[in-house]
């Protein structure tokens, strides 16, 4: 019978009905969200307390799977989200054995996480790792940055840092694949003079990996850019075996160049060249002009001409 036939008496029966009904499921669902469970979860694994000797490396993954228990309401609005997202795990043991066990650290890493969740196994509970000796590399360090410039600003020299060589220890297999150590990020809006900073060197995400220092003095050499016009001669090049005359025997470079530059660069801070092959191989009647050789921490604009004709003299 439609609900709109029904007597008041009735649909306020039904009504009743449907709130005792609803108040029922939230309860229940409400005691059996706040029941305890045993959930599942991957998270990633930091090493702390490596041993000073000897260089490792685990022979497992660095992902490892927590049995948590917790209630269900982080099941259903959270997933049981582990906070924080990886673990510490202490190698300290590392001295005398080669391998750790959760087992005897699960005081430690439920430490780490949130009072309602309770870390009760992990999965492997055992990381094995192979030892070898620690070796020695110096490598040069590499300054990384974002800069945005004001309106003809830029960066005008090779940016430095001091000290410009770190000391990295470690597995001699980490080590050789090693040929510099980035620097955190310098990141800067509106510039228009030089930037010095002190940077942190980024941080190895190996704990069998050290950096000696972990700072450096960053100088960034920032001017202002104007433009230039410059005559650059043009070179000759596979061609030894001819008389050779190319017309013109000089080409105009338009470029950006820093103030501080603009003195220092002349014609033979350019290296043009044209290649005879392009005629004895492949039938070129003119010759393109090919710009090997920029000043660095320019701009080129344009280069006119970009061929040339050539006579061969007999």
């Amino acid at each position: 019978m439609p609900l709109f036939n029904l007597k008041k008496s009735q649909q306020r029966k039904l009504t009743l009905f449907l709130v005792c009904l609803l108040i029922a499921i939230t309860a229940w669902l409400f005691f059996a969200l706040s029941g305890k469970y045993v959930y599942r979860v991957d998270t990633k694994v930091h090493f702390t307390n490596p041993p000073q000797n000897r260089a490792f490396h685990s022979l497992q993954s660095d992902t490892v799977s927590l049995e948590i228990q917790g209630t269900g309401w982080q099941l259903l609005f959270a997933r049981l989200r582990v906070n924080p997202h990886t673990i510490d795990v202490s190698l300290k043991n590392l001295a005398k054995r080669s391998y750790v066990t959760f087992t005897e650290q699960l005081n430690e890493i439920n430490a780490q996480l949130e009072s309602n969740q309770r870390v009760v196994s992990v999965n492997p509970d055992t990381l094995y790792f192979d030892f070898s000796t620690r070796s020695v590399k110096k490598v040069p360090v590499k300054l990384v940055y974002e800069l945005k410039f004001k309106k003809q600003y830029g960066v005008s020299a090779k940016p430095v840092t001091e000290p410009g060589y770190v000391v990295v220890t470690g597995p001699f297999d980490e080590l050789k694949k090693m040929d510099y150590w980035p620097t955190d990020s310098i990141k800067a809006k509106n510039v228009s003079a030089d930037i010095t900073a002190k940077v942190f060197l980024k941080p190895s995400d190996k704990a069998n990996i050290d950096i000696y220092p972990n700072l450096v003095d960053a100088r960034i050499p920032i001017d202002q850019f104007t433009e230039k016009v410059i005559d650059v001669p043009v070179r000759i090049i596979n061609g030894k075996n001819y008389d050779i005359k190319i017309i013109p025997n000089k080409i105009k470079v338009v470029l950006l160049t820093a103030l501080s530059n603009y003195s220092k660069i002349t014609g033979e801070s350019f290296d043009a060249v044209v290649d005879m092959n392009d005629w004895q191989q492949k039938g070129y009647r003119t010759l393109p002009v090919r710009l090997v050789t920029i000043p660095s921490y320019s701009k080129l604009i344009s280069a006119e001409p970009q061929t040339v004709d050539f006579i061969i003299e007999h």
